[in-house]
């Protein structure tokens, strides 16, 4: 098995919704503590959190897991920003390198451990989705980290495979397209059991 670390992107302002997703509950958990401990469940060697807006309430949403914390001060440019400044946080050889949202509460560890036995077969980048999706949560080899330096503003990943560079292979996950940024996905997610209502 290739080492692995992960990476959660805890850091966006939830405009749409009008409240910060990374708080809603599940369980009465956090949603990002609930994805953190997700993530730690897959054995990582480290996990790096990135926080940008509501940084004090998730950090203290947060305490006492095993993660280190990062704030990123430019995280209303996009989540370009936030994947960079988590990747240089895990210095120079976090082995494959396992990154989710804080918006799919459909996620579980075993869609996560899925992609990492997938990233032992030596894939260059692994999404649990279908070719429609080609979002997070997302696996990467160490070759494709390098290409996180050139990403730039809100489309993120997706500038990965854009224009054919690189090639994903998918998990089948259609639940993963599933993800709450307005207040309409909220309710439909409290409808369905997968977050408290408020």
């Amino acid at each position: 098995m290739n080492r692995h670390s992960a990476l959660l992107l805890a850091a966006g302002g939830s405009t749409r919704l009008g409240r910060p997703k990374q708080l809603l509950t599940v369980n009465g958990v956090p949603l990002v503590r609930h994805i953190a401990e997700l993530l730690l469940a897959t054995g990582p060697e480290h996990l790096v959190v990135v926080t940008g807006g509501a940084a004090a309430e998730i950090s203290q949403s947060l305490a006492g897991l095993n993660i280190v914390l990062v704030q990123n001060d430019d995280w209303k440019t996009g989540m370009a920003s936030s994947l960079q400044c988590g990747y240089r946080t895990l210095g120079t050889d976090p082995g494959l390198l396992l990154i989710a949202g804080t918006d799919q509460p459909c996620l579980t560890c075993e869609h996560l451990s899925a992609l990492v036995r997938q990233g032992n077969n030596h894939t260059d980048v692994v999404t649990a989705y279908g070719e429609e999706g080609r979002g997070i949560p997302v696996l990467l080899s160490p070759a494709t980290q390098l290409r996180l330096t050139d990403l730039r503003g809100d489309t993120g990943l997706r500038q990965l495979w854009k224009n054919g560079a690189t090639t994903p292979a998918f998990l089948h996950a259609p639940e993963l397209g599933f993800d709450i940024d307005t207040p309409e996905q909220l309710d439909a997610a409290i409808r369905a059991g997968w977050i408290d209502p408020a």
